[in-house]
């Protein structure tokens, strides 16, 4: 076994009825699967939803259900060495669930990379994820420059959940690539320098 893989945490960021997402982080985890230096855990946030009252500022969950939520998701995201966000658009903007997940957590993001895989209509989801970057440069996280997006997402897939452009899976290597070198260096600079905000 390689001790020097990357753990990547894969989030999912819609919850809609009848959503997509699914099929996309699948198509994008079988990435995953043929990659030696990378594991990667789907974080759903169907299956883990997270509360939605926050607790005064800079204290901990009052209650004993919102630790509940929060321990199946927060201990995932703090051992992650990067991340990938899959998101698709709304309304100019990306999901609600997403930017609540994202606001549960701080320094969990902190000097880590983050990679997006986007979808939508004409847009291919790229209005959400420019405004991801934004978000999380306030996190202390490092965005990936190259981004996967489908336009038209629906038409982008065949029954079996493969992508049919085979531009989107050099896009994918693309952006893996680059999450990589990414997350080995800032890993290496947090063991030799705590990173502190």
């Amino acid at each position: 076994m390689n001790d020097n893989r990357l753990q990547i945490a894969v989030l999912l960021g819609s919850t809609r009825d009848g959503r997509f997402g699914p099929v996309v982080a699948n198509w994008l985890l079988s990435h995953f699967a043929r990659r030696e230096d990378m594991d990667a855990d789907l974080i759903d946030l169907v299956e883990t939803p997270l509360p939605t009252v926050f607790p005064v500022l800079g204290e901990p969950p009052a209650s004993p259900e919102a630790r509940e939520l929060l321990a199946a998701v927060s201990p995932r995201l703090a051992t992650a060495d990067a991340f990938v966000i899959v998101t698709p658009e709304y309304n100019h903007s990306f999901p609600a669930v997403l930017k609540n997940a994202i606001d549960w957590h701080g320094r969990e993001w902190h000097a880590k990379p983050v990679g997006f895989v986007s979808y939508g209509g004409f847009s291919a989801g790229l209005r959400a994820v420019e405004q991801l970057r934004l978000v999380l440069a306030e996190l202390h996280a490092v965005t990936i420059r190259d981004s996967v997006g489908f336009q038209g997402v629906w038409a982008q897939f065949d029954p079996a959940g493969t992508a049919t452009d085979p531009a989107c899976d050099v896009a994918a290597k693309t952006m893996l690539d680059q999450l990589a070198w990414w997350a080995h260096a800032l890993r290496e600079a947090r063991a030799v320098r705590p990173y502190s905000a």
